[in-house]
Formats: C-alpha cells, sequence, structure tokens
C-alpha cells in the first residue's frame, strides 16, 4: 500500500490496492437446459439489472470503483468471455457494460452443466483483475453439475483463499438448483445464495443479488480500514 508519507508523484504511479474495492466476476450458465428465451431473459436481464437505479447506487456509493467481468459457461472447455476486466467508475462504464450483454449471442445451446470447471475459469479470470480489496464470484444457473468435476473439487484445485463465490438460482418446482447452489456452490466468507423463481425473475433476483453483495463490501472495506487504522 502506498502510505502518506512516500513522495506525490510516486502516489500518482501506484495507486493503493483499496483503489478498487471489489474484482467481481458474473457467470452465465447456457447449458442445454437453458433454452433461447431464458437466454434471453438472463442475458437481458443482467443488463437492465446492472442499469437499474437501486444498483447504479450500490456501485457508487464508494469512490473506489469496482471491477467487473463476465462470461458464460456450459460444458467443461466451453467458457465465453462476453466482458473483460472493467473499471467501473461511472454511469457510462456500466452503461457499456450493458450494451456488450445485449450484443452479445450466445456461444452455445447444446453442452452440459460443467460448474466445477466454469468456477476454475473464474478463479483463473480473477489472477488478472486489477489489485482490489475483495474478490467475489457470482455464479448463476439452473442446474446441477453433471459434467466432469464439481464445485468441490473445483475448491480444492485452485485457488479461492479469500474469495466469495455467491450463487443465483433459477430455482424449478422442485428446488433441485436451489438445494445444490446451497450446499454445493456457495463458498467462502459471507457467502449466500439468490433465488429467482423462473427466468422471468431473473432480472428481479439479479438486481436484489448486486445491490447486497456491493452494499458489504462497502462496510466489509469500512472495517478494514479501521482495523488498519487501529
Amino acid at each position: 500500500m502506498v502510505k502518506s508519507g512516500v513522495l506525490f508523484c510516486l502516489c500518482m504511479a501506484a495507486a493503493p490496492v483499496e483503489a478498487c474495492r471489489l474484482a467481481l466476476v458474473l457467470a452465465l450458465d447456457v447449458s442445454s437446459s437453458v433454452d433461447a428465451d431464458e437466454d434471453r431473459f438472463q442475458r437481458g436481464g443482467l443488463a437492465a439489472a446492472l442499469l437499474a437505479p437501486e444498483v447504479q447506487e450500490a456501485f457508487f456509493a464508494s469512490p473506489d470503483p469496482v471491477a467487473l467481468q463476465i462470461f458464460e459457461w456450459s460444458g467443461k472447455y466451453n467458457q465465453t468471455d462476453l466482458l473483460n476486466w472493467t473499471l467501473i467508475r461511472s454511469p457510462a462504464d456500466l452503461l457499456l457494460a450493458a450494451e456488450a450483454l445485449n450484443n452479445s449471442t450466445r456461444s452455445v445451446n447444446d453442452m452440459p452443466t460443467a460448474m466445477g470447471y466454469a468456477l476454475g475459469y473464474a478463479s483463473i479470470k480473477l489472477r488478472s483483475a486489477p489489485p482490489c480489496l475483495f474478490q467475489t464470484i457470482d455464479m448463476a444457473g439452473d442446474g446441477v453439475n453433471n459434467d466432469g468435476f464439481g464445485p468441490s473439487s473445483a475448491y480444492m484445485a485452485y485457488p479461492f483463499d479469500g474469495v466469495t463465490v455467491n450463487g443465483l438460482a433459477v430455482a424449478a418446482a422442485d428446488n433441485t438448483a436451489r438445494d445444490y447452489y446451497l450446499a454445493e456452490v456457495i463458498y467462502g466468507p459471507n457467502a449466500f445464495l439468490e433465488v429467482a423463481y423462473g427466468f422471468a425473475d431473473f432480472e428481479d433476483a439479479m438486481r436484489r443479488k448486486l445491490v447486497r453483495e456491493l452494499s458489504s463490501q462497502i462496510i466489509g472495506r469500512a472495517q478494514a480500514r479501521s482495523e488498519a487504522e487501529g
């Protein structure tokens, strides 16, 4: 961290880690269980959620930006970036992220659900993230792992120290996805699950989730600063 006693020119050259409060990876499920209409609900729903007033308020409640990465996932070797690491410093940056989603096209539609591989991919993406105080991965999906290793193996094989994995489960009547996400997917400090009751509810669930995690990171950042100063 740059200390206050260091020359001004050095402060300009190297920003403190806390200059970015959160590196956030959003992962969308495009496996074969998600049909074309459902994919439009989640892709458009995420774009709309990013522009919702309460979400924008949460993004900019702190002067320190959030770094955002978005990708879609399905089979073992099917992960496609929709937005590379972008510092969200203004509403214009969120608009560009939403436009990237709205202009994106689904990469595949006939692959299984390789959740462990998707988590591994997200972990690798975090290695190239801007230096931020917190790191969070959001896994969204409507089913359980059915291809390759599962989440528990991913958490053992990849670096997840200090990483929070939250979930957005699109629940069917039997709640299989909800129960699986609770038992197997959410991971790390203060992890939580948000539930969408069908893909038509995806936008509302995503708004709730983003507000909750962005707000909690502001609280966590204030606590970290207090401990460091103490």
